[in-house]
């Protein structure tokens, strides 16, 4: 809400007006209370427009419209003044959610509330009708769901029947893609087309999706008048109940009686209204407005008194601004209460519409034939900044432009072109993030919550306070984290809230690695005990397990399409559906001794592994051996495609990165690395990225 300002009433009729709720090009609306203490929303004529006939008879039809209209589906008139000074209307303040708020917010509503909602319109509308009107500009903007059923708002163009749609201007003041087609082609209308327009909000209702859609408006009028509804994927049932009320010809239409047998009330009747998903946002706005209407507003006190309850009378104000339903004027002002929350609304949907991922600028590769390096010998780094990682940082995440590490205290991203530090943000746990998608990194803080950010620029997205202990993957869809009291949860990328919690079986408690991988429909966890199982990313539940399945390795799966590969005893392909074995390789080490398998990579129709000691490559078909690279040394990490050659960190005698072809295993080069504690990789970009103890390091790469 917004404070009166200079040329705005202080009082109209009986009502002392508090603030400005919302204005347009023909007036604007206010709260209003009377000397009983009750609120209004109070409509008033801009008085630069009270000397134009036209409309000033509009407004003036409005105001008769809805006081001839007595029905309990109407937001009631309280008062008007027509004639003599500023025209003005005084409806009640209605503490609800308008339908496309409700469907935007919550999702399409059930079968239940839906078959409630077409019942209670169309009774509403034969109220109306019977009063000699017709709506005429029927959408979701103007039902407002209330914990008494919903309530129709704005008579603005509403006239008597068979008044002509085009204005004196020969515009049309319709809504595109509810308006009937005879309202669009000008004709005149009958109560049909109120039938029309129910059917369309019926559409979006129980879908979340216009029944006529277009890229702009007279693409969508087209669809009205000549095209057929998008019902995207109602039943059929209820589209039996809904198509003929978008009907093309009037006649064709269903009474609204008709209408009302069909759907049938449901036998919970108005308590279907007081416990759906928006009940308890309805109960916070009515409680605001019985606060503020406790106390009649003496004439002398200020707007801003406090009230019994010891709060601000602005701050209720603003509140039933954000919430309360008001009838606009004339349909083209918007309450304040709309546009705090389309606002809201916009934000929101912002929040969680990141910005696309940036171009990642790629380095040169390097190529030995025009002497850039010499085979098996040891080219410069690109760059290396010193005493920049945290010593709990896992492997670094190239993200584009910038790679991100674990710092002291926090994380912090680099620029992959020079290594300067781009951003870094304290108070996170160094140890935990991951991309989602590049247009966000996840993160979780000191407190347990979940955390984004935008790559390139740290700039904060969304966060979730889902008492995360740990991040384990991310999908399209879902981020999934380990809590503090050791379950799997499921958080939505769309809205931050949590999908699902699954408590592990006993055995796996406290036993998760993090190297978990989704694919298929499923969540594959690692265990650190040699175990790997599997859940369904759909709601959490247990899908299958397979036991013992590494002794010492731990275990590093990846999934490709239908398929997780998994390391350890054996070199596996299973079924990530059901976790059925495709087939399995194993492997001995130089000894001839059985040895377990490395952690895996999928890389374009091949499973990269390091079998005994040895890096291998092999199909993802049926596991057979493409090449053994035979380099003295044994990759202690991953082995990563990048290039046109395999990267991995060898620390078996002196910690190096090696390099091997990608097509035959033939050693490319290395790059000796002083010894460290810690060591990992990551590539990206046509580089690699080592972290090295407390360094982070770019490689160039052929």
């Amino acid at each position: 809400m917004k404070p009166l300002g200079t040329g705005d009433p202080l009082r109209l009729g009986p009502y002392r007006l508090l603030g400005v709720l919302g204005e347009g090009g023909m007036g604007k609306v206010y709260v209003g209370q009377d000397r009983a203490g009750a609120v209004a929303a109070v409509k008033v004529l801009r008085p630069e427009l009270a000397h134009d006939q036209n409309l000033s008879q509009r407004f003036v039809r409005e105001a008769l419209a809805a006081k001839a209209v007595r029905s309990p589906g109407v937001a009631a008139v309280l008062g008007a003044q027509t004639e003599g000074g500023r025209p003005w209307i005084a409806t009640e303040f209605l503490a609800g959610l308008t339908l496309d708020e409700a469907v935007g917010t919550y999702g399409p509503l059930d079968e239940e509330r839906l078959r409630a909602l077409a019942t209670s319109i169309a009774r509403t509308l034969t109220d109306v009708h019977t009063a000699g009107f017709i709506h005429r500009d029927l959408k979701p903007q103007n039902i407002v769901l209330t914990a008494t059923g919903p309530r129709l708002i704005d008579f603005g163009i509403a006239r008597p029947e068979h008044g002509l749609t085009l204005t004196t201007t020969g515009q049309v003041p319709v809504t595109p893609g509810y308006g009937a087609p005879e309202q669009v082609l000008g004709r005149r209308v009958t109560p049909a087309a109120d039938v029309f327009s129910l059917g369309a909000v019926l559409v979006y209702a129980a879908t979340g999706q216009r029944a006529f859609q277009g890229s702009h408006v007279a693409a969508v009028q087209y669809e009205v008048v000549h095209g057929e509804p998008q019902w995207h994927g109602l039943p059929p049932h209820l589209h039996a109940l809904i198509a003929p009320c978008l009907a093309k010809e009037e006649a064709a239409r269903p009474g609204l009686g008709q209408i009302t047998a069909a759907f049938g009330a449901p036998k919970a009747g108005k308590r279907v209204w007081t416990g759906g998903p928006w009940a308890e946002e309805i109960k916070d706005r009515e409680s605001r407005m019985r606060r503020l209407a406790a106390p009649p507003v003496p004439d002398d006190a200020p707007a801003t008194a406090t009230t019994p309850h010891g709060v601000s009378r602005r701050r209720l104000l603003t509140g039933l601004a954000v919430g309360g339903a008001v009838l606009t004027t004339g349909g083209a002002a918007t309450g304040w209460w709309q546009l705090q929350e389309k606002s809201r609304k916009e934000a929101r949907e912002a929040l969680f519409s990141p910005p696309d991922a940036v171009r990642t600028p790629r380095a040169r590769l390097l190529d030995a034939d025009a002497g850039d390096y010499i085979v098996d010998g040891s080219p410069k780094a690109l760059w290396s900044v010193d005493t920049v990682v945290d010593s709990d940082s896992p492997a670094p995440l190239p993200v584009r432009d910038v790679v991100v590490i674990g710092a002291f205290g926090g994380v912090a991203a680099h620029n992959v072109v020079d290594g300067k530090r781009r951003w870094e943000r304290s108070g996170l746990l160094s140890s935990e993030y991951l991309s989602l998608s590049d247009q966000l990194i996840a993160a979780i803080d000191t407190k347990g919550t979940l955390v984004t950010f935008v790559p390139s620029t740290g700039e904060p997205g969304w966060t979730a306070d889902v008492g995360a202990k740990a991040l384990l993957a991310a999908d399209k869809q879902l981020v999934y984290v380990l809590t503090e009291d050791g379950r799997v949860r499921g958080v939505r990328r769309s809205d931050a809230t949590i999908r699902w919690t699954a408590k592990l079986p006993a055995a796996h408690r406290g036993k998760l690695s993090t190297k978990a991988v989704p694919g298929g429909g499923r969540l594959v966890l690692p265990t650190a005990d040699g175990h790997v199982l599997a859940l369904a990313s759909e709601d959490g539940r247990f899908a299958w397990e397979r036991r013992d399945q590494a002794e010492k390795a731990a275990i590093v799966p990846a999934v490709d399409g239908e398929t997780v590969y998994v390391n350890g005893r054996t070199l596996s392909a299973w079924k990530v559906s059901d976790g059925t074995e495709l087939w399995s390789q194993r492997t001995t080490d130089m000894y001839d001794i059985p040895a377990e398998w490395g952690p895996v990579t999928v890389h374009e129709g091949s499973v990269y592994s390091t079998g005994g000691m040895f890096p291998e490559r092999r199909l993802v078909g049926d596991g057979a051996k493409i090449w053994s690279s035979r380099r003295e040394g044994m990759a202690a990490g991953p082995l990563l495609v990048q290039g046109t050659g395999v990267w991995m960190i060898d620390d078996s005698i002196d910690t190096s990165v090696h390099a091997v072809n990608v097509e035959d295993g033939f050693p490319g080069w290395t790059y000796e690395l002083p010894e460290a504690e810690r060591k990992d990789l990551a590539v990206g970009g046509n580089r690699a990225f080592v972290r090295h103890g407390a360094s982070l390091h770019a490689l160039p790469v052929f």
